[in-house]
């Protein structure tokens, strides 16, 4: 009992130790990932220490702001913060800027939340694809019910015509980001 006691204020000690120093950065991050919950559910746990899950690996790019949003709007943050596993497609702020005048304003209004979830549905997959999974013209089913279609060219991977950025390892799952918003057909 003694071991374990120590080994936990030894564990307590070396987290206070890390966060010193840190403590902007930490208020910042805890800060974006209270606003990226709905006030309740899994998105509302606050866990410093472990992996992020999906939602918290999106509140903390700045490339992904109008994706936040969006799932805020749609009322998404706290399935995508559950334990998944998931794929989520990550549109970057620009792919949305480039989707005609007033579209994404026009998704975001609270009338128009069932066609943001479609939207946003057709971005995720129930399933963790690593990059060495996809091949061409595989098929992917979209929460939405949906197929999305993977392609390869000269190299690079797409989804439907949207290019396949990088991706980031998420407690839940991954995220891939693109240059694209993939639109449901």
């Amino acid at each position: 009992m003694k071991k374990l006691f120590l080994s936990a204020l030894a564990l307590v000690g070396l987290f206070y130790l890390s966060s010193c120093g840190n403590s902007e950065a930490t208020s910042s991050e805890n800060s974006a990932e209270t606003e990226a919950s709905s006030g309740g559910g899994q998105a509302s746990v606050q866990d410093d220490l472990s992996e992020k899950d999906i939602v918290k690996v999106a509140v903390g790019s700045a490339d992904h702001s109008t994706l936040v949003t969006a799932v805020k709007a749609a009322d998404l943050v706290n399935v995508l913060s559950n334990a998944g596993p998931f794929t989520v497609f990550a549109p970057v702020n620009k792919a949305f800027d480039e989707l005609p005048a007033g579209a994404v304003e026009d998704l975001l209004k609270p009338e128009k939340k069932e066609a943001l979830q479609d939207v946003l549905q057709y971005h995720v997959a129930v399933a963790v694809y690593q990059p060495s999974m996809f091949t061409d013209g595989q098929k992917i089913e979209m929460v939405n019910g949906g197929y999305a279609t993977i392609s390869i060219k000269d190299g690079k991977t797409f989804i439907n015509d949207a290019e396949l950025l990088g991706n980031v390892k998420a407690s839940n799952g991954i995220v891939y980001v693109l240059d694209k918003v993939l639109l449901p057909q």
